[in-house]
């Protein structure tokens, strides 16, 4: 399904290159939930984004179903299935919930079918399906309604960037039982989730350690992550989390 071949990325700080990626190269199969971990700075959110598109790589090739979309905008990729989620989702002023499940969708939806994608992710619909997507919404509430937005345009690739950033204990508890959940419904697609938390990791089929800009470990979750437990890679505490907004 998606390929990364020799990637890196570098960036220009006071008259000089940096590499934020070194030679980043691995592959994600169809059906497969991936967790990407790792301490922080070590380049795991640079990868999401240019899964996504949303910056495009200095080196190296991008493969999604054997085709290369190396030089594909995030519209592009959009299009040929990859779903991206940002670590702090947009608020859209004027738009109501259903609207941005409409757009996701890429089709009109009625108000039953825009609440069975709310019920999916937690969210009590009928108190959401006509809310503005707009500061009256917590950070908890508008990951589940991202997440939501995924679920109702079922791309190929799903990209979550560090999903449990900046949500409060128990909205996390609920985002765990989400992935649960999509895990366990995955057909004809994959997941990708940046994360250091425990709960996410243990969730994983295949665990992916970056640092430094480089793949540290890649393998089975129960061959990796007895490795990471106690690191500053898995974080088993919810103590850091707290609410935004």
């Amino acid at each position: 399904m998606l390929e990364l071949k020799h990637v890196s990325y570098e960036v220009e700080e006071e008259g000089r290159r940096v590499g934020i990626l070194r030679d980043v190269s691995f592959s994600v199969d169809e059906n497969r939930f991936v967790v990407i971990t790792g301490p922080n700075g070590g380049g795991k959110s640079t990868i999401a984004k240019i899964i996504a598109g949303v910056i495009r790589p200095t080196g190296g090739q991008i493969l999604l179903d054997g085709r290369d979309v190396t030089d594909k905008s995030i519209t592009e990729r959009a299009r040929l299935g990859i779903g991206y989620a940002l670590q702090q989702p947009v608020r859209f002023k004027g738009i109501d919930v259903k609207d941005l499940l409409c757009i996701a969708a890429g089709h009109p939806l009625n108000t039953a079918q825009a609440c069975e994608y709310l019920s999916r992710v937690g969210l009590c619909a009928r108190d959401y399906v006509h809310r503005e997507v707009n500061a009256s919404l917590s950070g908890g509430e508008l990951k589940r309604i991202e997440i939501a937005t995924l679920l109702a345009r079922k791309p190929r690739l799903s990209v979550f960037d560090e999903p449990e950033a900046g949500i409060d204990l128990w909205s996390f508890q609920s985002l765990i039982h989400v992935f649960e959940q999509m895990r366990g419904e995955i057909k004809d697609s994959s997941i990708v989730v940046i994360s250091h938390q425990e709960r996410i990791l243990s969730i994983a089929d295949e665990l992916i350690v970056v640092a430094d800009g480089q793949i540290e470990h890649q393998g089975p979750r129960d061959e990796i992550l007895p490795q990471l437990i106690g690191t500053d890679s898995a974080i088993g505490s919810c103590s850091r989390l707290v609410e935004r907004g």
